[in-house]
Formats: structure tokens, C-alpha cells, sequence
């Protein structure tokens, strides 16, 4: 008796039924997800990313950022990414929703550089805020920013240019030749605002059990009085 048939459709069944439960079902699952409208502030999140942002994000993808950062939060207890003693790089961990705008979703793999789904939302070591011109100086050269960062440099994405009158509001201060100045091009411009819309601190409903709320101001705990 000829088993071969049956053994090819054993496998074709095996194979099937895999790709159904690995990928069609994942896809309805998710499929099913909407943007979740908050009346009180009147807006669906997740919220569009700007034009110029989304034009930043192809920069991101053309430069293979990706290759080198994730946009992942992990939850607590896989990893230091948020929680007590943690890295801080988000208020609560990624979910699903969180990507439903994206036709293309830059997830990542290595962390060779900090995680950056949550980029603009987080502080500097000094409690500022991040900012376009200090965005445009670490891109044109990150070791003078953060002597032991491993990111290359980006200083194609900059022009120098004679000085027109009182010159560019955009120009780097940098040291450049006498009557030049340095400024960003618009894929650095772009890529910088990509890099400030970066931002997901909204508490969805099924982030209810795992958001994370800031630290609230510790009080001191009232003494007991001793008769």
C-alpha cells in the first residue's frame, strides 16, 4: 500500500493548521482593534503622527535605525525597561494598540542604542527636556554630546552654508569656516521631528492592570504618639 499520499497531506495539515493558528488568528484578533476615543479630551488614540514625522520615520528606515534600536516597552519583570530601579524607558509597557497607525511597524531586535518608543516623552539626565538643536548636535556628532556613545556620526544630513544676515536660527554652534555656518537639511529635520513624536503614555483600557503611573511625591509617614 502506497503511503505516500496520506503522508503529504499529514504534513499539508500539520503546515496548515500552524499557519492558521500562528498568523490568522493573531491577524483577526488584532484585525478587531479600533483607536480608542476619549471624549473627555475629544481625540482618538492612538493619535496620527504629523506630516513632517511621517516623513522622518522613512529617514529612520532609510538610515536602519532599526537595526540598532527597538520601540518596544517590555513589561515589568522581563527586563529593566520600566519599573523600580529601571532603565525609565516608558511609563507602562508597549501593547498592541499602540501601533495601530503604523503601516509599518519598526519593532527592532538589538538594543545596541536605547529603546526609543518612548523617546520624547522621557527626560534628560539633567531633568530637561528634549529638544530639536540638541537632537541636531548629537546627530552630527554623538561622541561630543556623550563622549562614550557607540552611534555614528550623521553629518551628511547637514550642509554648511554661507551666513546670510544675521544667519540660521537652525544653525548648529559649531566651529565652521570664517562666513559658513552648519544646518540641518530637511531629512535631518525630519528625522528630528519623527524622533519628538515618539510617544505613547496614553492608559488604554487593556493597559489598566499594567500602567505604570509617575511617582507620586513621597510623604512623610505621621509618628506615632506613645502614651
Amino acid at each position: 500500500m502506497n503511503r505516500a499520499p496520506f503522508l503529504f497531506l499529514g504534513i499539508f495539515l500539520a503546515l496548515a493548521l500552524s499557519f492558521v493558528g500562528l498568523v490568522l488568528t493573531n491577524q483577526i484578533s488584532y484585525g478587531a482593534f479600533l483607536t480608542h476615543v476619549d471624549e473627555g479630551e475629544g481625540k482618538a488614540f492612538p493619535l496620527q503622527a504629523p506630516g513632517l514625522a511621517a516623513q522622518g520615520k522613512l529617514v529612520y528606515q532609510d538610515l536602519g535605525c532599526v537595526s540598532c534600536h527597538t520601540q518596544q516597552v517590555r513589561r515589568e519583570g522581563f527586563g529593566s525597561d520600566i519599573g523600580e530601579k529601571s532603565r525609565g524607558w516608558g511609563e507602562r509597557q508597549s501593547v498592541a494598540r499602540d501601533y495601530l497607525r503604523e503601516s509599518r511597524v519598526l519593532l527592532g531586535s538589538q538594543r545596541i542604542g536605547p529603546d526609543l518608543r518612548n523617546f520624547a516623552a522621557r527626560k534628560n539626565a539633567d531633568g530637561t527636556e528634549h529638544t530639536a538643536s540638541a537632537l541636531y548636535a548629537y546627530l552630527y556628532h554623538p561622541q561630543a554630546v556623550v563622549k562614550t556613545s557607540n552611534m555614528p556620526a550623521y553629518k551628511y544630513l547637514f550642509k554648511t552654508q554661507p551666513i546670510i544676515g544675521q544667519g540660521s536660527a537652525k544653525a548648529l554652534k559649531l566651529p565652521a569656516a570664517a562666513g559658513h555656518e552648519v544646518v540641518p537639511t530637511a531629512r535631518a529635520e525630519a528625522l528630528v521631528a519623527y524622533l519628538l513624536s515618539l510617544k505613547d503614555t496614553y492608559a488604554y483600557p487593556e493597559t489598566k492592570n499594567v500602567y505604570t503611573a509617575p511617582a507620586a511625591a513621597k510623604t512623610q509617614p505621621a509618628k506615632e504618639s506613645h502614651k
